[in-house]
């Protein structure tokens, strides 16, 4: 099966992510497009990994968390579970509040989850699988429309 490449302008759309974030990222190489054109008027090509990565990295600033725990978290992520967001499966994760006040990332387990909750502590759940998931009908309704 042939891989499909996207625009910058495409990126934006199917992630909601702006192109001036996804500039920002790629210039300090927090995400690396898969074809990245150098010189004035080069085209840049993002992968559809490349895409779950802007998904996720829009909705984890959209829960309010900071954008170098947002950065931190991918690149953990991205080291310890690749295959998240090649395919969409594999562990769920969750960003707990640590007792020094610090967000860790840890595999979903409920009842921490729960118990976390209860405390009064935030929970930040990391499921790869949905943000991948959402992309992919995203792709096939753009698909069908055009």
């Amino acid at each position: 099966m042939q891989e499909t490449f996207f625009t910058s302008k495409d990126a934006t759309q199917l992630t909601g992510c702006t192109l001036r974030q996804i500039q920002y990222w790629r210039e300090r190489g927090i995400l690396v497009p898969v074809i990245s054109g150098t010189g004035t008027g080069r085209s840049i090509y993002y992968s559809r990994s490349n895409l779950v990565e802007l998904a996720a990295m829009v909705y984890w600033l959209s829960t309010g968390i900071s954008f170098d725990v947002a950065c931190q978290v991918l690149k953990q992520l991205k080291e310890q579970a690749p295959e998240l967001f090649i395919s969409g499966q594999g562990k769920r994760f969750m960003l707990l509040l640590s007792q020094d006040d610090s967000l860790s990332l840890v595999e979903f387990d409920r009842k921490i989850a729960i118990a976390s909750l209860d405390e009064g502590k935030a929970v930040i759940p990391v499921w790869l699988d949905i943000i991948y998931n959402k992309l992919n009908n995203r792709l096939i309704d753009q698909n069908e429309s055009a």
